[in-house]
């Protein structure tokens, strides 16, 4: 395989899991499937990282995306001991 076929099968799992967090998160639901809404509250996202605020943003959300990952391992072990850990 070409090394660009390589790079592209990355990229493409990467923005796929990315999506899959959009949707693990509830947002596809919440904003019924709506790409402007969920676009705006991306930009949103990212203006808070870039503020004074940043930094305070960026250790709460981390502490919450690592507990909601935590709970979702949690909860699929149960259900399936044979089902693979969510990927972090």
């Amino acid at each position: 395989m070409r090394t660009w076929q390589v790079e592209r099968r990355k990229r493409t799992r990467r923005l796929i899991e990315l999506g899959g967090l959009v949707v693990k998160a509830g947002i596809v639901n919440l904003t019924g499937d709506d790409r402007a809404t969920i676009f705006g509250a991306l930009l949103w996202c990212a203006d808070k990282l870039k503020s004074e605020q940043g930094e305070q943003a960026r250790a709460l959300w981390v502490e919450n995306g690592k507990q909601a990952f935590e709970a979702a391992s949690a909860t699929h072990s149960k259900t399936d001991p044979t089902s693979p850990a969510v990927r972090r």
